[in-house]
């Protein structure tokens, strides 16, 4: 396998003392895992931040071996991760995608999605900027997974917003994170938590 791609960093998991596995999700060949020697040394550790956008080369000599990767750093989020709606935000769309696609199957539709909401989430003016895009990209992850989802693009003020992004914890957490939802939803509450404050209320 010898791949180049543009990709964004989905997963980061800790290998040894200075190398990671890292989860990428590409356009033309959907979630790839590989293993980035370095990844948490001085270089590499900004670049291996979910949500950035990299290009990636990534290499196997066989089908069964874990991949090497060499990305290197397109767009950054780390400047926005310093704020804790963004950091929340795109905590939470990283983990979700990580966790419900399977690898090696291409997904264009919500790579494409993916990077939209991420741009929105660092460069709206507020949270009511995004979060129909982030409810639209659920819904979307939903759909091409095989479990319905409408598509059209959530209406209407942050209250409103809210009680629609209430309605599809159930259909995620039931199809999607069935055997992960423990850590992976702790995650979107505590998105729907900062959110909840905007509104003050929950």
């Amino acid at each position: 396998m010898q791949i180049r791609a543009p990709a964004i960093v989905i997963a980061v998991r800790q290998h040894g003392e200075t190398a990671v596995v890292a989860r990428f999700l590409t356009e033309e060949y959907g979630v790839i895992a590989a293993y980035v020697a370095g990844g948490r040394g001085r270089q590499l550790r900004p670049v291996m931040i979910p949500g950035n956008l990299v290009d990636v080369q990534i290499s196997a000599r066989s089908e069964s071996q874990l991949p090497f990767g060499r990305p290197e750093l397109l767009e950054s989020r780390g400047p926005f991760l310093t704020e804790p709606l963004p950091a929340a935000a795109i905590g939470w769309v990283a983990a979700l995608t990580a966790t419900a696609l399977p690898e090696r199957q291409p997904y264009p539709s919500l790579h494409s999605a993916l990077g939209a909401l991420l741009d929105a989430i660092c460069h709206a003016p507020s949270a009511r900027g995004w979060v129909g895009a982030l409810i639209a990209y659920e819904t979307l992850l939903l759909r091409e997974l095989g479990y319905g989802g409408e598509g059209a693009r959530p209406e209407g003020e942050l209250p409103d917003l809210l009680r629609q992004m209430d309605a599809l914890a159930g259909p995620l957490d039931h199809y999607l994170l069935a055997d992960r939802r423990g850590d992976v939803m702790a995650a979107r509450a505590r998105l729907r938590e900062l959110l909840a404050k905007i509104i003050g209320t929950y």
